[in-house]
């Protein structure tokens, strides 16, 4: 029996498992109000929360998650709402193409609805022609609510010896499936309206930055977009994080 505790235990359980002899295992999982069929991957080793469902998401093919018709059908509300308050994001995209690709991709709802249920607000911001995506920011006035209190990635996290953040930025957004957004992506959000200008939140942060121990983050402040520098093992009430997502 696998059984995960922590942040996750809110909306993910593993009734069984069993390995094959192959050396993978076969998991037959409920998520609380997400349907997901099978799933076929190699062992991890002892791991926990977003770090396992993180390499989860990225390694499983046959990873299957997908809203129940409610919830999509509620999903689409809020977001076909929000992308008619806030046409200033989106001039010269229309809606019913958004939708289309929306009910074609139900991984890509489930991470939506993510970005939503944590606070995000996420919205249309961008179109990729080329790649036939439409893209989505978190559009929340200020840094998502339930992604705050997290220290930048999982390096950082095991290096606290003690008082340690429920989780991290990088590890989360990967488990919902999106990405941190990258300093130039936060400044373009920042043309769309004045976001974080109470709070702050983490950025992709450059390997170079990184291997030094740094990390960076964002805010918006006397008219002005900053972007600062600290240890990435900090946390704080009031930085969380902002993600993208393409559909």
């Amino acid at each position: 029996m696998l059984h995960l505790t922590g942040h996750l235990l809110h909306f993910i359980y593993f009734p069984f498992s069993f390995l094959l002899p192959s050396g993978s295992v076969l998991f037959f999982c409920n998520f609380k109000g997400y349907m997901i069929t099978h799933i076929n991957i190699n062992f991890f080793e002892k791991s926990n929360n977003f770090a396992l469902i993180s390499t989860m998401h990225k390694k499983m093919k046959k990873f299957k998650i997908k809203l129940s018709p409610k919830q999509c059908e509620a999903l689409i509300g809020t977001l076909l709402s929000r992308f008619g308050k806030n046409m200033n994001r989106h001039k010269g995209i229309e809606w019913a193409k958004v939708q289309a690709k929306l009910e074609a991709s139900p991984e890509k709802m489930w991470s939506l609805n993510e970005m939503e249920r944590t606070g995000g607000e996420p919205d249309v911001v961008g179109q990729d022609k080329k790649a036939g995506e439409y893209i989505f920011y978190d559009c929340s006035a200020e840094s998502p609510t339930d992604r705050r209190s997290l220290c930048y990635d999982r390096e950082a996290l095991e290096s606290r010896k003690e008082h340690k953040p429920k989780n991290n930025a990088v590890d989360m957004a990967a488990a919902m499936g999106i990405e941190l957004l990258s300093e130039e992506q936060y400044r373009e959000l920042q043309k769309l309206g004045k976001f974080d200008t109470k709070t702050s939140s983490w950025i992709k942060t450059p390997a170079d930055i990184r291997k030094l121990g740094g990390a960076i983050f964002a805010d918006f402040r006397y008219g002005t977009v900053f972007v600062y520098h600290n240890g990435a093992e900090s946390y704080y009430a009031a930085r969380g994080f902002r993600g993208s997502l393409r559909v």
